[in-house]
């Protein structure tokens, strides 16, 4: 077994890969192997691999059939890119707020941004937390809507008992370099829907006839045949390479290895942060199991400022950390954001204004300013998160 972040497995296959000099016909299938394991390590029908974790929701919520001027939910605290996928299929990112303890999408808040043009929700399991998706599944169910988990934050976490990633109607996660598992970009989205999967993978992999749930590519005796027909329907460049393939494969063979990493460190803060009074960590409720992307919490403290905090935090050793990202809806891609009626482009759209001002969840709102993400990606190095532990502790006594 080894700690280090890239393992013999990943060079290996890569080689493997390279050895095929690309062929298509005598390719190492790495794709397909990966889509394999992952179906069976998250106990789910079907995994369609992709080039990364945006375009995983973008096809999913286009085979789910969201169309422009539909309402989608989704939090503001979070990275953008999910909210980027609702705008890609021109559709309304709404947002819900989220919960002050665990920090993510409280389920309440859905339930009164529901309209009559809400068609689904992206709850995302933040930090390597799941929300609350018993209430999720049974909002969506009463208001008959999509949901699509965006756990590109979090690997092999559970909620009662059960896989993240195996409650919603499909689920996102991705292989970008600094997720559990990466391959420098990748992403697979999940799903137990036959004709959902079906539609993701054309969506996949350019509107082909010859693929589906089950098949990756087309063959190579169809599309030497001058009578057949390739495209039927719209569809993108979406897939993953085998380059990507070949490497998130070996992670994810070394996948409960890896997560183990995070989690230890997340531990060790943990043990720490809990005897002050000063910080509010992300509490995990019962019966939920945290993957830990990162460990987060809020500076409780109203008189402690958030860069005096990590400037006595580096001095006693510390790493550099992340702070919460602005909310999406305060970024200027979305800030006053006027969705219009797109008459040339859309005939059956219909818009209205929308945008969205201070206010809009003012329990984000709270605690994003506040916030510090740790690092737990400590892969083979066992000194260095214990020099995170002790800054940590110095840091809290000095605050104190």
């Amino acid at each position: 077994m080894s700690n280090n972040r890239i393992s013999p497995k990943e060079y290996e296959y890569v080689k493997q890969v390279l050895d095929s000099s690309f062929r298509s016909s005598q390719g190492a299938g790495m794709t397909k192997k990966l889509e394999a394991l992952f179906r069976e390590k998250f106990g789910v029908k079907h995994a369609i691999a992709h080039s990364n974790g945006t375009v995983t929701m973008h096809a999913g919520l286009l085979a789910a059939g969201i169309k422009p001027g539909d309402e989608v939910i989704v939090p503001p605290l979070t990275m953008a890119s999910t909210s980027f996928a609702v705008l890609n299929c021109y559709a309304v990112p709404v947002f819900a707020d989220v919960d002050a303890d665990t920090f993510v999408i409280d389920a309440e808040s859905i339930r009164k941004k529901i309209t009559p043009k809400t068609k689904a929700i992206i709850p995302v399991s933040l930090y390597g937390l799941s929300p609350d998706m018993d209430k999720i599944m049974a909002i969506a169910k009463e208001h008959n809507l999509v949901v699509l988990e965006d756990n590109a934050q979090c690997f092999l976490g559970y909620y009662h008992g059960k896989v993240v990633g195996s409650h919603g109607d499909m689920a996102s996660y991705s292989f970008q370099s600094s997720k559990h598992m990466a391959s420098g970009e990748g992403g697979m989205l999940t799903t137990n829907d036959d004709e959902l999967a079906d539609k993701i993978r054309k969506y996949n992999s350019l509107g082909y006839a010859g693929v589906s749930a089950t098949q990756v590519k087309i063959t190579k005796e169809d599309i030497q045949n001058p009578d057949y027909t390739r495209h039927v329907q719209h569809g993108f460049n979406f897939r993953i390479s085998e380059l990507c393939a070949a490497v998130a494969l070996g992670q994810l063979e070394r996948l409960e290895e890896l997560v183990a990493v995070r989690v230890n460190a997340a531990k060790g803060y943990d043990a720490i942060a809990s005897q002050y009074k000063s910080v509010k960590a992300q509490r995990t409720p019962e019966g939920y199991v945290n993957s830990y992307w990162t460990y987060a919490f809020t500076l409780a403290d109203p008189a402690i400022d958030w860069h005096d905090f990590k400037k006595v935090y580096k001095s006693h050793g510390g790493d550099n950390f992340y702070a919460a990202w602005k909310l999406t809806y305060q970024e200027p891609a979305f800030k006053n954001r006027t969705f219009l009626d797109p008459k040339n482009a859309f005939e059956n759209a219909i818009y209205k204004d929308y945008t969205y001002p201070m206010g809009l969840c003012p329990v984000a709102e709270k605690l994003q300013p506040r916030m510090v993400q740790l690092k737990t990606n400590y892969f083979g190095d066992g000194e260095a998160v214990k020099r995170q532990w002790q800054a940590l502790e110095k840091t809290l006594k000095h605050f104190a």
